[in-house]
């Protein structure tokens, strides 16, 4: 998965993209110390960070359109405090951290999108753990539930930062509309609806799991979605936790599901080729084709809704929307499954712990929010400000009482298993590996 910039907000920092030795990345021009009167009513929210000045660094895998919405959700902060932040994105993120904290290299923040990543950091002793002022903030902010996933030994490391809505289904109401298809209410309803569609001579499905060093992460979320509606949050709770084995029968028994979908030349992969290139297609590519009337259905989070072309109407009557992954077992209900970004630091200077609190704040959600295309769990979030109507979908359903929420479980697995064989594993398998055997080498690496 997984990701904004108030009226007020003026000039926009100088934008480049260039090659790393680590891979394709998003670097920001800073620029922190112009554009606004510190004393000037616009940077009355600011006031506390005045004075401190100096430059932080960020680090994360948000790149492209959403790291620009992302720079201008903190430009109005930089202006009136003067604090530059040097914003870097990689495709590679999850691999280049460990770089460069190796290196001596280490960013002053990172945004993590795996509790486990973060884990390992924390264990390590390289991250600085949350201070009280950020703790305060995060209390305010948000769930216990939240919290808990960036919590290592009774200790606060980080704040959540965006939430994605990773059971989204990406459809056509026009395409539908025009065919007489209807959103299915149940899996086997899923299935009648994709052979309907490959009857009529398209293919239901596409789908991408090139990321880069990430490759293979969009498969583990077909899996996940299908464990928690087949088997409900205690089985998945317990494999997350290696409580049952990864290749426990009922873990087959999710992959054997997913393979009615993925795996199905019949199926897949409408608008790119048969079911390996599934593996070489990138997410961000793969949902496109439904725009083109070449593919029905893509299933792929909230944050996706910023990668639609220019132009695209995202509405319950436009080009495209979205839908709620169906239950298989109704005795489980439709659970969710989600993901998001965590706040960690390596550093602790004044200017660091600033933007932290900062990023811990309703001020900065709705800054955010009011570019488009991403939500918080944040409770101050102000859901008028959602204007893209899948975010606020997905923000209605996670803020339900009733929702059974779980976050993303390859981002909760130690980072070899859950950022590693996990993501491997996917690709092997839908090159046409067995399933036993894909199971078996993620197994291995878990116990090893």
């Amino acid at each position: 998965m997984p990701k904004f910039l108030n009226p007020r907000t003026t000039i926009a920092a100088t934008l480049s993209l260039v090659m790393l030795t680590g891979g394709c990345a998003y670097l920001s021009g800073g620029g922190g110390s112009a554009g606004a009167d510190p004393d000037s009513p616009e940077c009355e929210p600011y006031k506390q960070w005045q004075d401190i000045g100096g430059t932080v660094s960020v680090y994360a895998s948000i790149r492209d359109v959403e790291a620009e919405r992302l720079e201008r959700s903190w430009q109005l902060f930089t202006e009136c405090t003067g604090i530059d932040i040097q914003y870097e994105g990689s495709g590679e993120f999850e691999a280049q951290v460990q770089v460069k904290v190796d290196g001596g290299n280490a960013p002053d923040i990172a945004f993590f999108p795996q509790p486990g990543l973060l884990k390992r950091f924390a264990d390590a002793g390289s991250l600085v753990a949350a201070p009280e002022s950020v703790q305060e903030l995060a209390r305010e902010g948000w769930s216990e539930d939240w919290l808990d996933y960036a919590t290592i030994d009774g200790q606060l490391y980080a704040t959540p930062l965006g939430a994605n809505f990773k059971s989204f289904v990406w459809y056509s109401p026009t395409f539908f509309s025009d065919n007489g298809y209807e959103v299915p209410q149940t899996w086997d309803e899923l299935i009648e609806l994709s052979d309907a569609i490959a009857a009529d001579g398209v293919k239901p499905w596409c789908a991408g799991l090139e990321s880069g060093d990430a490759t293979g992460w969009p498969g583990t979320d077909w899996i996940e979605n299908v464990i928690l509606r087949e088997n409900g949050p205690d089985v998945y709770d317990q494999w997350v936790n290696h409580e049952i084995p990864f290749n426990d029968p009922k873990i087959a028994d999710a992959f054997d599901r997913a393979d009615e979908i993925l795996r199905n030349p019949d199926y897949v992969n409408g608008g790119f080729g048969n079911v390996q290139s599934i593996a070489v297609t990138s997410f961000q590519e793969a949902g496109l084709p439904i725009v083109d009337g070449e593919c029905g259905m893509y299933l792929m989070g909230s944050f996706y809704a910023a990668h639609w072309p220019e132009g695209t109407e995202v509405s319950e009557t436009g080009d495209v929307y979205a839908f709620n992954l169906p239950p298989v077992d109704p005795a489980q209900g439709t659970p969710v499954m989600g993901g998001g970004e965590f706040v960690g630091a390596f550093a602790d200077r004044p200017e660091v712990v600033a933007v932290r609190e900062y990023l811990a704040t309703a001020e900065y959600a709705n800054n955010r929010a009011a570019e488009g295309a991403w939500f918080s769990a944040h409770r101050g979030l102000d859901l008028e400000i959602l204007e893209v109507p899948t975010d606020r979908l997905g923000a209605e359903i996670l803020r339900d009482p009733d929702t059974v929420f779980r976050f993303d479980g390859s981002d909760l697995m130690p980072a070899e298993v859950g950022a590693g064989t996990f993501w491997r594993g996917m690709v092997n398998w839908i090159n046409g590996e067995d399933t036993d055997a894909t199971l078996d080498y993620i197994e291995n690496s878990w116990s090893s």
